[in-house]
């Protein structure tokens, strides 16, 4: 049989697969035949130069793609980049040496560097479906990482991608575990630090189980897809920087990870500190500072569980070289008054501008954040006010603009069309909020794939209301969505609890 027996036309399907390639072809196609492909069958295609490994979707029924013709996701047609009337061959690929390595680990197998490396290997050149990345992460979950491990996961991570090099300047750096709706302390940190003349290049991932991201929040008012010497560019202007580490093949393989905890909706404290300090220590950071809030609803729910995962931290991060300081913060209930990218930014800008309705925890968690950056930098006690003072003074608000400027311009954020209060059903005190349940509004709101979107919050714990008062405006940029997030707030009224007079 010929290379041309085993070829096809390409076409663009036209279809978003999320980064995982994708080819469709026709049941009853002669390669597909030929070579007893079935749907969800890895396949490789060659095409002139450039190859690449897809996961198979067989079309039963329709016209819509001609039996001699092979159709591509965006992500596949993106690594192939195939001409007009570009044919592609098909063949079966290698098994991915990776494979053997999941499957010892699904059976409880203690996993060494070298098996780490080649899982990471195979994830990055797509050797790797995301049934078999699934049946990673799965392993990995919860408790099964030891610390070991998770310094070889680590390593690994980082050694997949590049590691950016500053020379001899101190590079400072921090970063929040999550799971604190609206906590969007990073963008007012990084331009009171570079403000204050120290080196902090902040890449920052985009959601996974939350409502927004720091990139998230951050593309809201400026570009974050940056390349690195655009970054480098940036940094050198201005000290700092808040781009989308997915860009810049700094620890690539986390973002593959993450495009599959998203829809299980689950990251493991293992995975969770390989992803941060791969992230870190592949950005050239030497001091890092940890913010970890505890609560109910949070992430991390207790001061046990806080405790066990600084350790690990502190573990990795000594293994790795980086110097790094622990926060423990509460988290007992959303930050700031926005959730969701457009209305976090939001907050953010009212801190910098120190406009009296700026929310007051959102700027006392940034300035403690940054006292503690300022300190590990070289400061002495007398800086402990160093950070108060560029905020107040407007320093860290011009030094963010200029940020902004230089990463491609500043932008408003704006507020959806699409509006609706939920109100208290009684008076009484407001004794407790589910991070959680309002987390999840915002996301079937629309956030973040819809900036706008989100919930806005008008009464935080503590707050006296009377019966009929809003609690949280949900907001929303279609009336579908609208309508989606109010059904579920409504199921769930204990999201708010309200603890009637005596």
């Amino acid at each position: 049989m010929t290379v041309e027996d085993h070829s096809l036309r390409l076409l663009l399907a036209g279809i978003d697969t999320y980064s995982q390639p994708v080819v469709y072809m026709h049941e009853d196609c002669h390669v597909c035949r030929s070579e007893g492909f079935r749907a969800l069958a890895r396949v490789r295609i060659d095409c002139g130069d450039r190859w690449v490994i897809a996961s198979l979707n067989v079309v039963t029924d329709g016209d819509w793609l001609p039996v001699d013709a092979a159709a591509l996701s965006d992500t596949a047609w993106a690594a192939l980049q195939p001409g007009d009337g570009a044919r592609g061959v098909f063949s079966h690929p290698e098994p991915p040496a990776a494979a053997s390595v999941i499957r010892a680990k699904v059976y409880g197998e203690r996993l060494g560097q070298a098996q780490f490396d080649t899982i990471m290997r195979d994830a990055l050149a797509q050797r790797l479906s995301d049934l078999d990345l699934a049946a990673f992460v799965t392993a990995c979950a919860a408790d099964r990482l030891d610390f070991d491990e998770t310094i070889g996961l680590t390593r690994a991570m980082q050694g997949a991608g590049e590691t950016l090099d500053w020379g001899d300047r101190l590079v400072l750096d921090k970063h929040c575990v999550g799971g604190l709706p609206g906590n969007r302390t990073t963008p007012i940190v990084v331009a009171i630090v570079a403000a204050a003349g120290h080196l902090i290049p902040k890449t920052s991932s985009r959601a996974i189980t939350s409502p927004a991201g720091t990139a998230d929040t951050m593309e809201v008012m400026a570009p974050v897809a940056l390349d690195i010497p655009a970054m480098r560019r940036v940094v050198e202007a201005q000290g700092g920087c808040i781009v989308w580490g997915g860009g810049l093949r700094l620890s690539p393989v986390d973002d593959i990870l993450i495009r599959i905890e998203r829809p299980l909706d689950f990251d493991s404290e293992g995975q969770l500190v390989a992803s941060v300090l791969s992230k870190k220590a592949a950005a050239g950071a030497k001091r890092v500072v940890i913010d970890i809030p505890v609560g109910p609803t949070a992430k991390v729910r207790s001061q046990a569980a806080a405790a066990a995962l600084s350790a690990r931290l502190e573990a990795v991060a000594e293994a790795i070289g980086l110097d790094l300081m622990i926060q423990i913060s509460d988290g007992s209930q959303p930050v700031g008054q926005g959730i969701g990218p457009a209305l976090e930014a939001m907050d953010v800008l009212k801190v910098l501008r120190r406009d009296p309705d700026a929310p007051a925890d959102l700027r006392d968690r940034a300035l403690n954040l940054a006292r503690v950056l300022l300190d590990m930098g070289g400061g002495t006690a007398a800086r402990h006010n160093r950070a108060r003072e560029l905020l107040d003074s407007g320093e860290a608000e011009r030094r963010f603009m200029a940020i902004c400027e230089a990463q491609g311009g500043f932008a408003e954020p704006q507020f959806a069309p699409h509006r609706m209060p939920v109100v208290a059903p009684r008076d009484g005190m407001v004794t407790a909020i589910d991070n959680r349940r309002i987390a999840r509004t915002a996301k079937l709101a629309g956030a973040p794939q819809r900036p706008r979107a989100g919930v806005l919050l008008r009464a935080q714990r503590g707050d006296t209301v009377h019966r009929g008062a809003p609690l949280f405006e949900i907001h929303a940029e279609t009336p579908g969505e609208l309508a989606y997030a109010q059904d579920y707030a409504a199921s769930h009224p204990a999201m708010f609890r309200i603890e009637e007079p005596s």
